[in-house]
Formats: C-alpha cells, structure tokens, sequence
C-alpha cells in the first residue's frame, strides 16, 4: 500500500483545516485507515482511523469531537476534517494503513500542520 497525504498548511486557532490521504496498492480497498501525528519533540500520537467500508471509526480522546475522518473508496481517498482547530494541534500528520482499530503497518510521507495562536 502507497499513501500520500497532502492538505497541511497555517491556520489560525479556531479556524478547521481538511487533509487528504491517497491510497494505492492492491490491498488497499480491504484495508483500514487512518491518521498518526508527531509534535516536535514528541512521540508519535494516534489521532483516528476508520475500517475498510468506512462504517466503523475511533479517534483519541484529544481529537474526539473536533475531528472527522471518512473515505471514499470509489477514489481510494481518506479525508481528516479537522474543525476548531487548536495550537496543541500543531504536528506533522501521517496517513497510515493496516488492520482496524489501529493502522500501523504501512505508512506515507507527512504533512505539516501549524496552528496560530
């Protein structure tokens, strides 16, 4: 599975920010996806991920509320709707792919995200 994130930029706090994930590879239509992030000097973080169909997602608790992930498989594109966005939010975001509820097994490049305040 290939992935490609894409979507990051400024945004000031409060203000929602959507990414984009583009999959490939021929597994990639039965497989779960979903979104990590890292903090300068942090460890990497899990944000929320969705099953192959896109029926079931989960999101930590630091997230939960604000952001919303989806799919469509049609275009093998998974998007991270990020609302009310906050400084703490600030990290590089990666896409990630691989077995539901949490999809670590392959993952892409990362986007950076930086939120003003």
């Amino acid at each position: 599975v290939q992935l490609q994130a894409s979507g990051g930029g400024l945004v000031q706090a409060g203000g929602s920010l959507r990414l984009s994930c583009a999959a490939s590879g021929r597994t990639v239509s039965s497989s779960a996806l979903g979104w990590f992030r890292q903090a300068p000097g942090q460890e990497r973080e899990f944000v929320g991920a969705c099953s192959w169909g896109g029926g079931r997602t989960h999101y930590s608790q630091s997230v939960e509320g604000r952001f919303t992930i989806s799919r469509d498989n049609a275009k093998n594109t998974m998007y991270l709707q990020m609302n009310n966005l906050k400084p703490e939010d600030a990290a590089i975001y990666y896409c990630v792919a691989g077995s539901y509820p949490i999809p670590k097994k392959y993952w892409g490049q990362g986007t950076q995200v930086t939120v003003s305040s």
